[in-house]
């Protein structure tokens, strides 16, 4: 039961507001958005519903975060999409964008 793992908290109660990153597999393309279902929204990107997304399917889930408030979300998601924000994700995701091959000595 969840109250088991975290008394102070429920977790069925709570309403998560992602922030997420795509990347096209088509052309490696990068796209920052905000939902509050995520599994449901990476399907309505797959299935070119997005008209920003439509033509460089298949996407693929590269990263995310969760916020409690939903303008918290919509800050994040419009920091994102700025070049600092650009920067910022380019070092997280350093190694899943620029894979190096690994020493093997």
């Amino acid at each position: 039961m969840v109250y088991d793992i975290c008394p102070v908290v429920d977790f069925q109660m709570i309403m998560f507001h992602y922030v997420y990153v795509i990347q096209s597999q088509k052309n490696k393309e990068m796209y920052v958005g905000y939902t509050t279902n995520l599994v449901n929204r990476l399907k309505e990107h797959n299935q070119g519903l997005n008209f920003s997304t439509k033509s460089a399917r298949p996407w693929r889930l590269v990263y995310y975060e969760a916020c409690l408030n939903v303008n918290d979300a919509k800050r994040r998601e419009k920091y994102l999409k700025t070049s600092q924000g650009h920067r910022l994700l380019k070092s997280r995701l350093k190694d899943y964008l620029y894979p190096q091959k690994k020493n093997l000595i």
